[in-house]
């Protein structure tokens, strides 16, 4: 079995980003993922977009709303 690291629609979550990472997984598609620790300290592996992913770096903070992608605050 595997982890899914793709963000729910109606996930809602906010935290700092501490890790960044690309991966070919499938061989052919390029992924795009962050490690962001939230506020009760537990962190969690999450895919994202490309642009987001470009415009962030470590300790920027991140906030995903329900219903939204991931933004960059």
């Amino acid at each position: 079995m595997f982890t899914s690291h793709k963000v729910g629609r109606d996930d809602s979550w906010e935290g700092v980003v501490i890790d960044k990472s690309r991966g070919m997984l499938d061989g052919s598609n390029m992924y795009h993922f962050v490690e962001v620790r939230r506020a009760d300290g537990e962190s969690m592996k999450v895919r994202i977009s490309r642009r987001l992913w470009k415009s962030i770096e470590v300790n920027d903070r991140v906030v995903k709303r329900p219903g939204a992608d991931p933004v960059k605050e």
